[in-house]
């Protein structure tokens, strides 16, 4: 239900009861228009003493109206609720609440109210920060009264217009590209109006170009509002769940970016392209005991968080990043569910891909139980959301690692880390990683099984060879050794092996002229296979034309050139960003490919000769996919890991019965030519060069 229909409810409902007393449900600030009044309804298990105060604005540090919370009249079950008329209040338009409650007594009650703090509401659909807003003194004792975040008064519908259409889903031609909303188009040189770099607006102005390279979902990184002093660009320490980030919006005092959020998302649709977004329902930006008290701790910190009942790190951290949500609490579980309708409903998004997912396994001290994950079951029995595309990211930093049918899940898109590492070792020359790649291409048939217990299908596993996390796809081959310092974490942070090459170079001072040709066709050997595998392809942003952030694998707190785009590379890499539009477009021509079930008997797969070779030294592969049952022509791909060149013999057909589509070895156009413009071939052997991928298409269809 949208929260327009839901105001109306509340209103139409409301009989003297209501008016005198509030209601407890919907939760958060709601505007009821018949009755020009605002209901305002706040979860608070084990609170003593609730406040709400309204502020004329943001920068107000005097409260217009308080309001004083009778637990005898106000309270129904655990939720505090009110109702005040408009002409109490006038033209104010931020609110906040101060709580008590009791002092801690033990691990499932390790409370940490503070009387002295304000409050944002968890159900805010926009945050004002005023201009005295501080960090520090959300964190040191005393009041923050005018430099803490407030919750907005909203009297406008955040329905908006007439929902528009959804487009269709997509199936066999589904890209996903991983993008962040302030880094897509922020840099001066993306080619977007001064105004809209870095917002919701200008990734409607790149619409054109997402179209051009065959891009069919964004999936973008947080979007929720988060604590713009918290060291984070990146979007992953949200602040509250609802809210869009304030610094996304051309217009932040408009709805709080409501509307250029849903104009985007419309925008994306009437283009035909599906929105998921990348939500954080793990953790908050409110940390451990050390972090700030901004919302979640000072309402009922023993309902929101895990405890470990340890005074000295008295939260369970399985996030790290100093607590974890508790979503084994119905209260809590509620807010999450609440959160995912209205981005669903609201801001008409078609999908969400779940960070660290496999928190929603633990129990409330900490242990995974993989076979009970109440959170995934209720997403799952919801009308509406369970028709969505949901992608779980599914592990943890603390060994919460449950990738393919393991995860419980059962219909969700996972992101497949063994497809990026697997891929990443074969191309690098990795010996005995010949099996682990078949596997992958296949499918990934080990991780989704497809027997008759659990008929898993292929485009469950989101196949990709990086993403935020990590290297860039240039800087996956050209360096060896990651360089994170400017973040501050020492270098010490993200994984230690990245599997990545340099191919014969660190980084690109002094860079010789065949080191740079050798990363090119290496980089177009990790995009040709990521397009030819069975599954759901995902690129990160930037990748079609070579992006680099110089060896840094984890600038999440670099709001800088590091991080923003380099639309440069563009120009500067057209021949490789021509590669990637070809090889997408050959995907979407060909649905032999991305399959709803495995290639099962429509494959065989080969060496240089007529047996493959499983053995440690084999670095060659090669494998012949037959369209006949999908209407399509027959497909034949070799790959030469090795720095030598290799021979193939081709298996299957007769020479004149191939045509040369790619060759990774070749420079452009012929790297990977345009329907037909292809090569006949006049010999059924082939003559590979080092770390090259060649694809052949049949002539005729049988």
């Amino acid at each position: 239900m949208a929260h327009n229909e839901l105001t109306a409810t509340v209103s139409d409902r409301s009989g003297r009861w209501g008016r005198e007393e509030g209601t407890p449900s919907p939760l958060g600030a709601t505007w009821l228009p018949q009755e020009r009044a605002y209901n305002f309804a706040l979860y608070s298990k084990h609170a003593t003493y609730v406040q709400l105060l309204i502020f004329r604005d943001e920068a107000a540090t005097v409260p217009l109206f308080t309001y004083d919370f009778d637990p005898v009249r106000n309270k129904s079950g655990r939720v505090w609720h009110c109702r005040i008329p408009i002409e109490a209040i006038g033209d104010a338009h931020c609110y906040a609440y101060r709580i008590g409650g009791p002092r801690p007594t033990g691990q499932t009650t390790w409370h940490t109210f503070d009387p002295d703090k304000l409050l944002l509401d968890p159900y805010v659909r926009a945050v004002a920060f005023p201009t005295g807003f501080d960090r520090k003194a959300a964190i040191t004792p005393g009041p923050d009264w005018g430099k803490a975040p407030l919750g907005c008064l909203l009297q406008d519908g955040t329905s908006g217009p007439e929902q528009a259409p959804w487009p269709a889903r997509h199936e066999a031609d589904t890209i996903i590209y991983e993008l962040h909303v302030r880094g897509f188009t922020h840099n001066p040189n993306s080619g977007v109006d001064q105004l809209a770099r870095g917002t919701f607006a200008g990734v409607i102005e790149k619409i054109p170009y997402l179209q051009s390279i065959g891009v069919t979902v964004v999936e973008l990184m947080p979007v929720f509002q988060y604590d713009p002093q918290g060291n984070d660009c990146w979007g992953y320490l949200p602040l509250n769940l609802f809210a869009p980030h304030h610094g996304y919006a051309r217009a932040a005092e408009s709805l709080g970016g409501q509307p250029e959020f849903r104009a985007m998302v419309r925008a994306l649709h009437a283009a035909g392209i599906e929105v998921v977004l990348d939500v954080v329902y793990n953790h908050t930006c409110e940390g451990n005991h050390l972090g700030p008290t901004y919302s979640f701790k000072g309402i009922d910190n023993s309902t929101y968080y895990l405890a470990s009942g340890n005074a000295a790190a008295p939260y369970l951290d399985f996030t790290g990043t100093g607590n974890t949500l508790n979503t084994r609490n119905a209260a809590v579980r509620k807010l999450v569910l609440d959160s995912l309708r209205f981005w669903a409903t609201d801001m008409e998004v078609d999908g969400f891909r779940f960070d660290l997912a496999s928190i929603f396994a633990r129990g409330a001290d900490g242990t995974l139980r993989w076979d009970e994950a109440p959170i995934i079951s209720e997403i799952g029995s919801d009308s509406r959301l369970s028709r969505l595309r949901l992608i779980a990211e599914p592990w943890d930093p603390a060994g919460g690692y449950a990738l393919g049918r393991a995860f419980p899940g059962i219909d969700w898109l996972q992101w497949n880390g063994r497809f990026r590492d697997d891929v990443r070792r074969f191309l690098r020359g990795e010996a005995g990683a010949t099996a682990d790649l078949m596997c992958r291409l296949y499918g990934s048939d080990d991780l989704f099984p497809d027997d008759q217990e659990n008929a898993y299908h292929p485009w469950q596993s989101v196949n990709y060879v990086t993403c935020h996390d990590g290297f860039t796809l240039y800087d996956l081959v050209a360096y060896n050794e990651k360089r994170n310092w400017a973040n501050g974490e020492a270098n010490r942070d993200g994984p230690v092996e990245n599997f990545s090459w340099n191919s014969g170079w660190e980084g690109d001072e002094g860079l010789p002229i065949e080191v740079a040709h050798l990363r090119r066709r290496r980089a177009r050997n990790f995009m040709l296979l990521l397009l030819l595998a069975n599954g759901t392809p995902m690129i990160r942003a930037g990748d079609e034309f070579l992006q680099t952030q110089r060896g840094n694998s984890n600038p999440y707190n670099q709001d800088n050139e590091t991080f923003w785009l380099d639309w440069s590379r563009l120009e500067a890499n057209a021949d490789f960003h021509r590669f990637v539009r070809q090889a997408i477009a050959f995907r979407k021509a060909h649905p032999t490919i991305a399959r709803s079930r495995f290639w099962r008997d429509d494959v065989r797969w080969y060496g240089i000769g007529r047996e493959r070779s499983l053995e440690q030294s084999s670095l060659a592969l090669a494998w012949c996919l037959h369209g006949g049952s999908q209407s399509d022509d027959d497909l034949y791909v070799m790959i030469n890991a090795s720095p030598e060149a290799l021979s193939f013999v081709i298996q299957e057909r007769d020479p004149g019965d191939w045509l040369r589509v790619a060759d990774t070895a070749c420079e452009s156009p012929d790297d990977f030519c345009e329907p037909g413009r292809e090569t006949t071939l006049a010999s059924s052997v082939y003559h590979t060069a080092p770390y090259s991928v060649v694809l052949l298409r049949s002539l005729r269809r049988r």
